[in-house]
């Protein structure tokens, strides 16, 4: 059945998805064209983006939670939200939030260390998810994950996400009519409710910001989306669209990293030996006292094993995009409303673009050689992509490297992690994705093993 709970769209995925390079698929209502040829990744993402706007295929089920943000609007109203938010993920202010970072790695730390010395099996996705919200909530609103409203924001999420495909996959497979309304009216509820606890937690700072206030609240990204003005008009955010982009900022900066960090654990499982060179690392590079973040730039392993694991397991999967108007591509005409599809996860395993596409090799990328490297310089530019490409790329890519980095260095520092025997996690793709049987690891303290 489509919406049976293990469906994802990666079952519809064949050997010759790797290297084709344009793909079709005509259901009832639904025309798709799958691009993995760069220069028509290129074309889409890029050099005829505004011809290609994003599909709202997404947008029409995560809409009752995201409302109007960047995730959801097109146009001059996106480009006008995205220059008011681009400040807060400058580099400088990324810097800024690493204290609060640190912060939630340390209390992973110790909440795993109060496991015992190990080994311990642990669903990798249940404490990355966990880690992931701690650190969006402490970065967007000084807020650690244990604070009474702050918990409370999270499960309601989790529920949100867990509803969220329902909503979403009828819709990717051309059944538009489909309405799972019990599953609609659960989703709706958990979007209120999760809104409700944001107004809480937001309303006294803007307020106070508005009212001129400048000790209105602490230093993190709200309080650089509180102070973002148009260049043009000197307006900032209204309340509500406020909300909007916090939203998606918890949502879509908690779940991907979530994703991505917890197919790393697994891939360093697998690598004993480089989970070893990143102890190493991290035993020199990330001091314990210092709360600097330019101490990341020596985890250059650290920062390899992420990158190399985007490439394997990109947390978006797919980018939807739908052809403003007819169009022709690789003598194949695309009538209006034609869906286009972007895969991170075919082009970045695609056979003619990668040496050793399945092969993790986070070395590959400190190499000389050009078989590690994609196959033809124009490759290269569009062959690596899992935070997308052109003006919608990623707008917290550097956050998520940086959180990335932290939280391996730490695990590497102060645990092994190993396979639990048996165990082999299945990728499915939903909203992101993961594992439909999770990433059970066992766990075990490096003191325990000296």
């Amino acid at each position: 059945m489509f919406f049976s709970k293990q469906h994802s769209w990666l079952d519809g995925l064949y050997v010759r998805s790797y290297t084709m390079k344009m793909g079709e698929l005509h259901l009832p209502g639904l025309d798709l064209y799958m691009v993995n040829e760069p220069s028509l990744v290129k074309r889409v993402l890029v050099s005829e983006a505004d011809a290609f706007p994003k599909s709202d295929l997404l947008g029409q089920a995560l809409r009752p939670l995201l409302g109007d943000s960047i995730f959801t609007t097109h146009g001059e109203q996106w480009r006008q939200q995205r220059a008011l938010m681009e400040p807060a993920f400058e580099a400088a202010r990324v810097r800024h939030v690493y204290g609060h970072m640190q912060a939630a790695a340390q209390a992973m730390v110790a909440r795993l260390r109060a496991r015992g010395q190990g080994p311990s099996f642990i669903d990798m996705e249940a404490e990355m998810t966990h880690v992931a919200a701690d650190i969006i909530l402490r970065t967007i609103l000084s807020q650690p994950l244990e604070a009474g409203d702050a918990t409370k924001v999270f499960e309601a999420f989790s529920r949100y996400q867990a509803l969220a495909p329902k909503m979403v996959l009828p819709a990717l497979f051309g059944l538009r009519w489909w309405r799972p309304w019990r599953g609609r009216a659960k989703s709706e509820a958990a979007a209120v409710e999760i809104r409700a606890l944001l107004v809480k937690l937001i309303k006294p700072r803007y307020e106070a910001s508005r009212a001129g206030d400048p000790s209105a609240g602490p230093v993190d990204l709200l309080s650089y989306l509180l102070a973002a003005r148009d260049p043009q008009t000197g307006e900032g955010f209204s309340f509500e669209e406020l909300v909007d982009q916090v939203a998606m900022l918890f949502l879509a900066g908690h779940e991907t990293s979530a994703s991505a960090l917890s197919w790393s654990l697994h891939l360093m499982a697998q690598s004993p030996d480089i989970q070893e060179r990143m102890h190493d690392e991290a035993e020199v590079g990330l001091p314990d006292e210092s709360c600097d973040p330019s101490d990341l730039r020596a985890l250059v392993l650290c920062r390899n094993v992420f990158k190399e694991t985007l490439r394997l397991f990109p947390p978006v999967g797919f980018l939807a995009r739908q052809a403003a108007g007819p169009c022709v591509m690789r003598d194949k005409t695309l009538k209006a409303a034609a869906t286009v599809v972007v895969s991170p996860w075919l082009i970045q395993r695609h056979r003619q673009l990668w040496a050793r596409p399945d092969e993790f090799d986070p070395d590959r990328y400190e190499s000389d050689s050009a078989a590690d490297q994609p196959s033809a310089q124009e490759s290269s530019r569009v062959g690596y992509l899992p935070f997308g490409m052109g003006p919608r790329v990623c707008i917290g890519a550097a956050f998520a490297q940086q959180e990335a980095a932290l939280i391996l260095a730490t695990m590497a520092k102060h645990f092994v992690v190993a396979p639990v025997p048996g165990h082999v996690p299945k990728p499915v793709g939903r909203l992101t994705i993961r594992s439909g049987n999770g990433i059970w690891l066992a766990l075990s303290r490096r003191e325990a093993l000296s």
